[in-house]
């Protein structure tokens, strides 16, 4: 009898610790079943980014922007997020913010711009979560694009790479 009441205290004390443990970000299965995005729109100044399906807004995000964001990114370090048209090239499970989505800037107009000037464009430009486990206030970023963790899971999931992101002003 005393094996047995072992063996079961042992069993749900396993169970116990696995509900506890998280698995780790790469191997959650972040899915989306609802209405393809098919671009997205970010507007700087409004602090609002949306993913759309055509016309249709699908969701609306609350942003917060590199910590320079008045103007188009040009150089690297300059603390600006990019202003026009570019595409989710990647996605990116092991994030320093939680997870992120790349975003394909800079273009060859942006390189050469940089270049006629000597200096760089800068890069790595991302939407991702933030730093930590609370939100950061105001803008922060070196020039991504930034929502919260549930948020940045959300949009993990419904956006693809190669859809169109649009950044206004």
């Amino acid at each position: 009898m005393a094996g047995f009441l072992r063996v079961i205290f042992v069993t749900f004390a396993l169970f116990g610790l696995s509900a506890c443990l998280e698995l780790p970000k790469s191997a959650k299965n972040y899915s989306y079943n609802g209405e393809s995005v098919t671009t997205i729109e970010v507007h700087k100044a409004d602090r609002k980014m949306y993913l759309l399906h055509g016309s249709k807004v699908l969701k609306a995000y609350r942003i917060q922007l590199g910590g320079n964001p008045l103007g188009p990114k040009q150089f690297e370090g300059d603390g600006k997020t990019p202003e026009g048209a570019y595409r989710i090239s990647q996605h990116n499970p092991k994030s320093t913010y939680h997870l992120s989505l790349r975003i394909s800037y800079p273009n060859d107009a942006q390189r050469a711009y940089a270049k006629r000037a000597g200096k760089e464009p800068g890069g790595d430009i991302f939407i991702h979560g933030q730093p930590g486990w609370t939100r950061v206030k105001g803008d922060w970023t070196a020039g991504c694009i930034a929502v919260t963790d549930k948020e940045i899971e959300e949009i993990y999931a419904m956006v693809n790479d190669g859809t169109q992101i649009n950044i206004f002003p």
